[in-house]
């Protein structure tokens, strides 16, 4: 039998009897605050709500740094509405003109002034929805309109005394199978031409009016009683003081229907889209130069001696080189169509629109029209200085041409009218003056890139 003399002790402890799991916490936790560990699947849902906190407070943090950084940057100005008014029907299009804002409206027109922004003119006669609307300031509270409605019509107008006069439908035929819709309309500076960009059923075709303003103006002084308007009815107004808004309300004033009486406009240019360049059926250099009315100036490629067997073995060779390309892409058929869309400004005097001597030019009266058709690499200038034809030239020459290395893709004039500007499919983008006669820059964008619009700042 073993017996312990001493009384049994505890040894003290050592680093070898420390929990390895809690070598790192050893120091750092105190008796009263030590957890025990929790079991599953607790420990998991602790996990993900620490996470979840964690991506919260990230995001957090985002949000202030991203607001700190709006608050360094400039502001915009907010500019609340000074104040509005209702129209009768849908507004599906506005201009202004001197002091007058003309909408277009579901059911017609209307006009308001700038300044109280009151109606003081409709027309409504016969209840056509106008989709697009172009307005000019012909001096002494007289405005020159062209309104185009769904089915394509262009209606002129001359607004007088705070009443519309219609004087014409520029493309209104007897029979509807041959009508043509407007695509385009354009007023030159000051009223004195308009353009107007047709389609029919197969074709396309652009159309320069010149308006009589003069003659107008005279008429209107004769006969006060011709601008009495065409369906022109009174409205007054309310002004409701609590949400300072503007109530138009229709007074039972019943529409009159007065006459035009004023000069027609005459239609001066009728500008064709250019035809595909063909073969050549002359014989000689001497044939074809034949056909140049004046060596000066650059054609339109017409008059060429390249026949139609050398196009034809050109383009067999392109096929033989690059047939497998061809292939790959799906080889399609694809016939040379008329263009139908152009693009036409109204330029004024300058050194590349020469007119003779015996033409007196004014500076503020457009000179001429520039126009360029889709897919077309030549820019043709048209003179406006022209005399009166009884039977307009369908297809008349271009006074000047300006090919381009690509096609054309848009153009843009400054506000001065002396600088313009050519976009080419090729993405380069020349600036030139009208006033010199010669580009000013070329500027060339990347490649794979497409210009669909350009304007001046």
């Amino acid at each position: 039998v073993y017996i312990r003399k001493h009384p049994l002790e505890i040894p003290p402890p050592s680093e070898k009897d420390w929990l390895k799991d809690d070598e790192e916490d050893f120091f750092l936790q105190e008796a009263d605050q030590k957890r025990d560990a929790l079991p599953q699947p607790f420990r998991m849902i602790n996990k993900l709500v620490m996470m979840v906190f964690e991506n919260a407070m990230e995001i957090i943090e985002r949000r202030e740094m991203l607001r700190e950084a709006q608050k360094l940057k400039v502001q915009p100005t907010k500019c609340s509405p000074t104040a509005e008014f209702q129209v009768t029907g849908r507004a599906n299009c506005l201009t202004v003109s001197g002091k007058y804002i003309f909408v277009g409206l579901s059911v017609g027109l209307a006009a308001f002034k700038v300044s109280d922004c009151k109606e003081v003119s409709a027309w409504d006669a016969v209840k056509t929805e106008i989709c697009a609307i172009r307005a000019s300031d012909l001096g002494n509270e007289r405005h020159v309109l062209l309104a185009v409605d769904e089915m394509g019509l262009v209606w002129l107008f001359c607004f007088h005394r705070e009443s519309f006069l219609l004087i014409k439908i520029l493309n209104e035929v007897e029979d509807v199978s041959k009508r043509s819709a407007c695509v385009e309309v354009v007023l030159s500076p000051g009223g004195d031409y308009a353009g107007v960009l047709l389609q029919g059923n197969t074709k396309a075709w652009l159309e320069i009016y010149r308006l009589p303003k003069d003659s107008w103006l005279k008429e209107m002084e004769k006969g006060p009683g011709a601008a009495a308007g065409l369906a022109c009815r009174e409205r007054r107004s309310s002004w409701t003081s609590a949400a300072d808004v503007l109530l138009l309300q229709e007074s039972p004033v019943s529409a009159s229907k007065a006459d035009a009486k004023l000069s027609l406009p005459v239609l001066l240019l009728k500008v064709k889209p250019p035809k595909p360049v063909t073969g050549s059926t002359f014989k000689s250099p001497l044939d074809a130069l034949k056909k140049v009315d004046d060596g000066s100036m650059l054609g339109l490629g017409y008059n060429h001696l390249i026949k139609d067997s050398q196009w034809e073995q050109q383009e067999a060779i392109f096929r033989s080189i690059y047939r497998e390309y061809l292939e790959a892409e799906g080889e399609r058929e694809s016939k040379e169509e008329i263009p139908r869309h152009a693009t036409f400004h109204f330029l004024m005097p300058s050194w590349i629109l020469q007119v003779g001597p015996e033409v007196k030019v004014q500076p503020d009266v457009p000179a001429g029209i520039s126009v360029h058709w889709d897919g077309s690499h030549n820019l043709c200038l048209y003179l406006l200085n022209r005399p009166l034809k009884e039977k307009v030239d369908s297809d008349p020459k271009p006074d000047v041409v300006w090919p381009c290395a690509a096609p054309i893709a848009c153009s843009a004039v400054s506000s001065c009218s002396r600088y313009l500007a050519l976009a080419c499919e090729d993405a380069t983008i020349t600036v030139w003056d009208k006033h010199l006669g010669y580009p000013l820059s070329v500027t060339a964008i990347l490649e794979e890139r497409l210009i669909r619009s350009i304007h001046f700042l």
